[in-house]
């Protein structure tokens, strides 16, 4: 057309991708940056309208062309885009150009789910199936990838949690099947080493419950990056899914076993009851407040690791005051002696599961063993046929297939090794030894349930299959506890117990104890006295596991005002320094329990100094002038977790 070659220039580096966006397209990108630096005179396509398949990019492109006075010419004829007749038909060609865009989609997409919706539409297949050549899904013929596919779900079915399952998998080296997708060696059965994403995506897929389903993975718009169809996808739940045609494929698993362990796996996550976990708690997801209806959490309360359960969400959100809290040991106790009662008429069919299962877990390994002693005798034939196949002379290729059946021969040795190794230690079967001593076990539940043996996270099991949830309810601020049941199918318990408080002033019967210790006190009797004739009596302390003893009872009498203690006498004496008061003063001036004012002394929050000088023991005083007053206040209203911080420090 008269232009020299030097003054031309081909773009083509966006052949083969599509036309929906400008991202990613650096040829069109090019061609804007060329017209916008004022370097193009006309534009050649054979359909010019091409270019872009989005009207924001062909108007983008349309906008610099009229600005540069740059042409576009195609098939039909060339065009002015600064021109208005024009550029409504560049317009119109760029707006049909998208629509047909979207109507080729569009029909491609209805299409694609009518098939789904038949089940014919193809899809990768997960380990343990394999695509036929007439397109229909198998089972992986290969019966040890079937095996350990199916004991992968049998182990989730006994340990309930993906972590537990990929432990036993370790410990028993068990690999798993995957096939080869692509490359030279596609359709080959490889073994790679068990890891969590793997399992857990076995576990939620319903391709294993012989489902088949369309629309698992969908696409959210907001989150996709332009040029990458594959991003973008998130999890729909089962009612979101497009298509689900059950029984359609073959199964490992039953659709009703299915369910259960994606409700299983759901109560694993923390906003359910949760699985097991290494703490002493037994009931930890399980506690429910009588009084607000909301969960009670665990908490341990010092290096000893004593357990508390507390209600506090209304308290954390709202700032309101916890609503209940109690002691766990006490309720962990009640709820193990009920649970023992519950199991205990079904000793005889606990041993046989027991037996059956043990018989059935060696039964699994060995025949994994088994397996994979077969597929080294496999590996072994077939190294020998192929070094036979090859001519003697070619020494480069005999080297190498002699090298490999030397392999494959040391790794059958190695396997068979480890193979007598295993059945040293875990004989292949049951001895009647083994028998008898579970039938023994299993005849005495609840030595079975504290034997040494026994972890916390069994009993944690134990306690989930057979309880749906507790419900505990506490009297006010006595030691007397309501406690609801609720078993598994729906039935019902409803119990109490006594909890240990902090103070004596808790307890439910501590105005007929004030009057029982006043009575006595009248006869006669000194405070030793009353002590045994309370013990004796079977009064309870407010820990609900001490004695009352001389000091307690001296307490309760001063606190009537019937004798006055000589430690009060002794403080009364003491000279003391400006702002000084003892303990017992400053717990009742600030309302603070005597117990939590030593703590916080021992941990130097509080300035104290022993004074022995009227007496031998010596009186405790603590430094309570108004600073120091208004910083134990602050330091009480503050939530627990930061009394042992820095700042807690009374100066």
């Amino acid at each position: 057309m008269g232009w020299h070659k030097e003054r031309v220039l081909i773009i083509d580096d966006d052949l083969g991708c599509s036309g929906s966006s400008a991202e990613g397209r650096l040829g069109f990108q090019r061609l804007v940056a060329e017209v916008s630096m004022d370097r193009v005179g006309i534009i050649f396509g054979i359909e010019i309208s091409r270019l872009a398949r989005s009207c924001r990019d062909w108007h983008q492109l349309l906008e610099v062309c009229s600005l540069f006075n740059t042409l576009i010419a195609d098939s039909d004829g060339v065009y002015d885009p600064g021109n208005y007749n024009d550029r409504l038909l560049l317009g119109l060609k760029g707006t049909m150009s998208e629509a047909e865009l979207h109507i080729i989609k569009q029909r491609m997409l209805s299409g694609k789910k009518a098939k789904a919706k038949r089940g014919e539409l193809g899809m990768q297949v997960p380990m343990g199936y394999i695509t036929h050549l007439s397109g229909e899904i198998i089972k992986d013929p290969d019966e040890q990838a079937q095996s350990t596919i199916q004991l992968v779900f049998e182990l989730f079915e006994r340990y309930r949690t993906i972590h537990s399952v990929l432990r036993h998998l370790v410990k028993n080296e068990i690999f798993m099947p995957c096939r080869v997708r692509s490359g030279h060696k596609k359709g080959d059965l490889e073994w790679h080493r068990p890891n969590r994403p793997s399992l857990s995506n076995l576990l939620h897929n319903p391709m294993y419950a012989g489902a088949y389903v369309y629309g698992r993975r969908p696409v959210d718009p907001k989150k996709q990056k332009p040029g990458r169809p594959s991003t973008g996808k998130k999890t729909a739940t089962p009612d979101e899914w497009e298509v689900l045609i059950k029984d359609k494929l073959p199964s490992y698993i039953s659709w009703e076993k299915y369910e259960h362990n994606q409700r299983q796996l759901q109560m694993n996550t923390n906003i359910a009851l949760g699985a097991p976990r290494k703490g002493i708690s037994l009931l930890s997801g399980l506690l429910v407040c009588g009084r607000c209806g909301l969960k009670m959490v665990t908490r341990y309360t010092d290096k000893k690791a004593k357990l508390r359960y507390i209600c506090c969400r209304m308290a954390s959100d709202y700032a309101e005051e916890i609503c209940q809290s109690l002691v766990g040991e006490a309720l962990d106790k009640l709820i193990t002696l009920q649970v023992l009662q519950a199991v205990q008429p079904s000793a005889l069919e606990v041993s046989l599961k027991v037996a059956e299962d043990v018989e059935k877990e060696r039964e699994l390994i060995l025949s994994h063993w088994k397996q994979k002693i077969e597929r080294a005798n496999y590996e072994i034939e077939r190294a020998y046929r192929q070094y036979n196949a090859v001519e003697p002379e070619n020494r480069l290729v005999v080297r190498t297939l002699e090298q490999k059946w030397e392999d494959t021969l040391l790794n059958k040795d190695k396997l068979e090794q480890d193979y007598q190794n295993f059945l040293s230690e875990r004989p292949s079967h049951l001895t009647e030894k083994e028998r008898e001593q579970i039938r023994t076990l299993a005849s005495d539940i609840p030595m079975l349930w504290e034997a040494s043996t026994t972890t916390q996270e069994q009993r944690q099991n134990i306690i989930r299959l057979l309880i749906k949830r507790v419900i505990v309810l506490v009297e006010g601020h006595t030691e007397n506890v309501h406690v609801e049941i609720q078993w598994v199918g729906n039935h019902k318990t409803q119990t109490t117990f006594i909890r240990p408080v902090a103070k004596v002033e808790q307890l439910s019967y501590y105005k007929e104890l004030l009057e029982r210790v006043a009575s006595l006190h009248k006869d006669g009797n000194n405070a030793s006295t009353i002590a045994d004739i309370l013990n004796q009596e079977n009064w309870k302390t407010a820990k609900q596991r001490g004695l009352f003893n001389t000091g307690l009872v001296s307490k309760m009498l001063s606190r009537q005002g019937l004798v006055e203690v000589s430690k009060n006498m002794a403080s009364k004496k003491v000279v003391r320094e400006k702002d000084e008061l003892t303990i017992r003063e400053l717990s009742e001036k600030v309302s603070i329990p005597e117990p939590t004012l030593y703590q916080w002394m021992r941990s130097g929050k509080i300035e104290a100094r022993y004074d022995k000088s009227v007496s031998k023991k010596g009186v405790l005083l603590l430094k309570a002038g108004e600073k120091e007053i208004k910083q134990l206040i602050d330091l009480k209203n503050r939530p627990r977790r930061w009394w042992a911080s820095e700042e807690s420090r009374i100066d």
